[in-house]
Formats: structure tokens, C-alpha cells, sequence
């Protein structure tokens, strides 16, 4: 309920946001149209999720202490990529998309099992490939810039 409801916060302020973009003469609806439209599905699957939630919690019984603590080691895997997610995302504005990218990708690799010399540099590789190969992609073929860092 807390996440669902959070969520749905979350995508509310983006889609009074996305009211913002500035409009085209191109497009009669405006740029901010489609990103509204799918936020606001999105905030109506949140609040049908927390009302479904809301039914259910009256009828369950309390449970067993140390339930937190036990799922939270059960995902302990998935909340760690997302939390290292969550680091890159702060850290592409100082280091530059192809520094962050490689740091995350060969972080992410090594966390999800990555440990022999073998398969280290296979993330290695793989790291490089994607962080320059995706950055070059975007510059040369796409010709849009992704953000340059203090060592870019």
C-alpha cells in the first residue's frame, strides 16, 4: 500500500509536470499529452492497487514480527541493483554518461555474479562495449548528446 501510494504521488506531481512541456505547432494535442495520459493511467492503477490493498488488510491477520526484516533479505539482490540504479542516476550529471554507465554496468555484473577472472572480464568488456558503444550511438548516428561529465 505505502509503495502503491507513493507511486502514485509520485506520478501525480509528473503529470501536473508534464502539463508544462512547451507545445508544437506540429502537434494540435501538445507535447505534454501522451506522458499526462499514461502518468494519469498510471496514477488510477496506483489507487486501484492501494483500494484493493485497503479491503484486504482488514481481513488479514497481524503478522509475525521480524516479517520486514525477513522479506527485506529475501530481496536483498534486487533492492541493492535498484539502490546502485539510484547512484548512477545521481552520479551521471558529475561523471558523464559513459563514466557512469561503465561504473554501473561492471558494479551491476559484479553484484549479480560476477567473481572469476573469466567472467570479470567478460563484465569488463561487456561494461566497456555498452557505456562507449551506447554513447556513440547516440552521438554519431542519433546525433544527440548524453551528458558530459568533469572527465569527458
Amino acid at each position: 500500500m505505502v509503495l502503491n501510494g507513493s507511486l502514485a504521488l509520485l506520478f501525480s506531481g509528473l503529470f501536473f509536470q508534464a502539463g508544462s512541456l512547451p507545445s508544437s505547432m506540429w502537434e494540435p494535442l501538445g507535447a505534454g499529452s501522451f506522458p499526462r495520459l499514461i502518468l494519469g493511467m498510471l496514477v488510477l492503477i496506483n489507487l486501484a492497487l492501494v483500494a484493493q490493498q485497503w479491503r484486504r488488510l482488514h481481513s488479514t491477520p497481524a503478522a509475525s514480527s521480524g516479517l520486514v526484516i525477513d522479506w527485506l533479505w529475501r530481496h536483498r539482490l534486487a533492492l541493492c541493483v535498484l539502490g546502485l540504479f539510484a547512484t548512477y542516476l545521481l552520479m551521471v550529471p558529475s561523471l558523464g554518461f559513459t563514466i557512469a554507465s561503465f561504473v554501473f554496468l561492471l558494479l551491476a555484473q559484479v553484484l549479480l555474479g560476477a567473481r572469476r577472472p573469466r567472467s570479470l572480464l567478460i563484465a569488463l568488456v561487456i561494461a566497456l562495449a555498452f557505456s562507449i558503444g551506447v554513447d556513440a550511438l547516440f552521438r554519431d548516428v542519433f546525433a544527440i548528446g548524453l551528458p558530459r561529465g568533469l572527465l569527458d
